[in-house]
């Protein structure tokens, strides 16, 4: 029987605890090629911060979704832009029809989140290299959170932890930022 518990299930939050990590040692990491730097993080803790709640609410929103689909999104979209660095246009698409309507999801946002912030500095800031590396960090920490089941879903609840960060006595908010 398999039953679908809610994110915040104390027996399910119990059970992550004491998972084991599926990715050996020796694995390879997803697009080697491109470095994401402990610097990069930092400097760009607020694109990532906002990009993990866009995958987290995207994931969130749609039913059914489980950690493969996001990765499968991810996956696709670190396809995309990675064409986009060399100055083509073409949009990768999942088979995987949830995963094909978190990645559309997160592609629409992403475009609201450049508008506003160029509506807000008059300028764009954020490159599509800064949001590929910010893309792969997430398809890293993925992988790396990534228990192997099937219908899993740690991933998901780390991303739905990532952006609810607690606040300190003072009203600041702590960084939660997590480097695999």
């Amino acid at each position: 029987m398999t039953v679908n518990c809610p994110l915040d299930c104390v027996y399910l939050q119990d059970s992550r605890r004491h998972e084991k990590a599926v990715l050996a040692s020796g694995d390879k990491l997803p697009d080697e090629d491109i470095r994401v730097s402990d610097q990069f993080l930092r400097d760009h803790e607020d694109l990532l911060v906002s990009l993990g709640a866009i995958l987290a609410q995207t994931a969130l929103e749609a039913p059914g979704v489980v950690d493969r689909d996001l990765r499968d999104a991810l996956t696709a979209l670190v396809r995309t832009y990675r064409t986009l660095q060399s100055g083509v246009y073409y949009e990768t698409r999942p088979d995987n029809a949830l995963a094909d309507r978190v990645c559309r999801a997160v592609q629409e946002k992403i475009r609201q989140f450049r508008a506003e912030e160029e509506r807000q500095l008059g300028m764009p800031k954020t490159r599509d290299a800064d949001i590929l590396q910010s893309l792969v960090f997430f398809e890293r920490v993925e992988l790396e959170r990534n228990n192997g089941r099937i219908r899993g879903r740690a991933f998901i609840d780390l991303l739905r932890h990532f952006v609810q960060r607690p606040e300190d006595p003072n009203g600041r908010r702590e960084s939660l930022l997590v480097v695999p």
